[in-house]
């Protein structure tokens, strides 16, 4: 077994990486799959939502080399998870060493044998956790809104994807670009769909068919520290993230 790594990512905020990582956390381990969350957000949003502490042991304290992994992993009831909290923001400055977008990376390599799959939220901002996320990860999904600047966030990490590809992680597979919160009634849905076209063009990816829906659910899950599948197995949000994970890893 080695575990596939997943990394979700849009400069822009509130476009739905967290949500999609908890969601897909929830799928892979309601099939039984050996799941780690990691939060490299500051906010510390995907922690909170999945039920794990913000104190203790967390990520920061990971890649600054002061703890390891094991010692930061929890158990929770949705899936195992590494914490983040407001220290990881000054990350940018106590990672400044050479090699230093390799981090993540070496510190995940144990840990491949023992997940099926590893999931990481990256902050809403290009930094230094952003780039360990891509040098590490095996796939790379995008979530936007329908929204302008949701599309103006992933033109804006083009550049930067692009070049980890070329120069630090040459099996970094972009896998798509993710529609959050659609709506196919609305015009501006379709318009912006035709634009992220081209942006996925240039990320050489597509548009994935699945596109999750605008479902309150989704919003009322990380307060019951659920993930979605738990919280509301029969909800439409629900059967598009299974679909999602079908149409990415299969059944």
């Amino acid at each position: 077994m080695s575990a596939k790594i997943i990394a979700l990512t849009n400069q822009k905020g509130g476009v739905g990486k967290t949500t999609t990582v908890c969601a897909l956390c929830g799928v892979f381990a309601s099939r039984g799959k050996k799941v780690l969350a990691i939060d490299l957000d500051p906010q510390g949003n995907l922690s909170f939502s999945l039920g794990a502490s913000m104190e203790g042991v967390t990520i920061h304290d990971v890649i600054t080399g002061k703890n390891t992994f094991d010692e930061a992993i929890q158990r929770t009831e949705n899936c195992d998870v590494v914490a983040s909290n407001i220290l990881l923001s000054g990350s940018e400055l106590e990672l400044n060493t050479a090699g230093r977008e390799f981090i993540l990376k070496e510190k995940l390599e144990p840990l491949k044998e023992r997940y099926d799959y590893i999931l990481l939220d990256t902050p809403p901002a290009l930094s230094i956790l952003t780039i360990n996320a891509y040098v590490a990860t095996d796939d790379l999904i995008v979530p936007m809104t329908p929204e302008i600047l949701s599309l103006q966030g992933i033109s804006q990490l083009t550049d930067t994807i692009m070049a980890v590809k070329k120069y630090y992680n040459k099996s970094l597979d972009v896998r798509g670009i993710l529609f959050t919160k659609y709506n196919s009634r609305y015009l501006l849905a379709r318009e912006v769909e035709d634009m992220a076209e081209i942006v996925a063009r240039q990320l050489e990816s597509v548009i994935l068919d699945t596109k999750i829906s605008h479902n309150i659910q989704v919003a009322e899950a990380p307060a019951h520290q659920k993930t979605l599948i738990r919280y509301a197995p029969n909800s439409k949000a629900s059967r598009d993230y299974i679909k999602l994970a079908d149409e990415l890893y299969g059944k």
